[in-house]
């Protein structure tokens, strides 16, 4: 099982990878980047302060409040008042902002369409299923006290 384990880790950073360049070709057709694809998408949902989009993305604060600044510098989002903390301005996206994410996703769209040839929707949803149980188990070993990971 280990070995195995480690090769479907070795498997999962190739794909990410590739996943990774793709979405970069995406994003670049519409003038954006993958990073600036992801957080418009973070927040097209709801308006949310740069911390929480942040943890949602799984990147630091850092680095996605300079991403939000370019947005806003671009006319592609913008800062509202957030009436639950003063000093935590929520970021939406603006209407130019909204029509980039809906070219880019239209792009992907496509682009997941024929990534996916030949592949069938029940190894897919497998695949899902599979990885979102690894994750919930490094989640679980990861938030463990720090002896039990001396341990492996």
């Amino acid at each position: 099982m280990t070995e195995q384990l480690a090769l479907l880790v070795a498997d999962v950073y190739g794909a990410a990878g590739a996943l990774r360049r793709a979405g970069e070709a995406l994003a670049s057709a519409e003038g954006q980047t993958q990073a600036r694809w992801q957080l418009m998408s973070v927040v097209s949902e709801q308006p949310l302060p740069v911390a929480r989009a942040a943890r949602r993305l799984g990147v630091a604060r850092q680095g996605v409040q300079r991403i939000a600044a370019n947005l806003v510098r671009d006319g592609l989002a913008e800062f509202q008042d957030n009436p639950d903390h003063l000093t935590s301005p929520l970021l939406t996206l603006t209407e130019a902002g909204q029509r980039v994410l809906a070219a880019i996703t239209a792009r992907a769209a496509t682009a997941h369409q024929a990534m996916g040839e030949g592949i069938s929707v029940e190894d897919v949803a497998a695949a899902r299923s599979v990885l979102q149980r690894l994750t919930q188990q490094t989640d679980i070993w990861a938030d463990a006290p720090t002896t039990r990971k001396e341990d492996a």
